[in-house]
């Protein structure tokens, strides 16, 4: 069984809940991801994306200097370090998730993203399970 502790990126970029959108949009421009976790005083809050971004605030109106706090996903999924890669491939799929926070004691340690999972042929058929699930729509336009 491998642990999830082995696979996880520790060198994260994070931003605080009172930081601004554009703050968020520029640091998903320089470290080239789509997402980045809210971190205040140590503690994970939440996530924002680019398409937080652009659904909640762009799409409605809002402007650059938005809180990261009023857009970001609260309601966050987390994994910890005593998982295994199968079950941090099961939680993202169940979820429909790409990246998955690593935390202990609620505060962020690290972020495991799929790819990363499915590239080392950790768990082919979970890796392959989870991207199956998390690339079906939900809802029909």
């Amino acid at each position: 069984m491998n642990s999830i502790k082995e696979h996880m990126s520790t060198n994260i970029a994070t931003v605080s809940s009172n930081q601004t959108i554009q703050e968020a949009a520029m640091l998903m421009h320089e470290y080239n991801v789509g997402s980045i976790p809210v971190v205040d005083n140590g503690q994970l809050k939440g996530i924002i994306t680019d398409r937080d971004i652009t659904t909640r605030s762009t799409a409605q109106g809002h402007s650059n200097d938005t809180p990261v706090s009023q857009v970001m996903s609260a309601n966050i999924v987390s994994g910890n370090t005593l998982m295994s890669t199968e079950e941090a491939c099961e939680l993202m799929a169940a979820n429909q998730i790409r990246r998955l926070p690593i935390v202990e004691n609620n505060e962020l340690i690290g972020i495991v993203a799929l790819g990363d999972l499915a590239t080392n042929h950790l768990s082919d058929e979970a890796a392959g399970q989870a991207l199956s699930n998390i690339s079906e729509p939900t809802k029909t336009i």
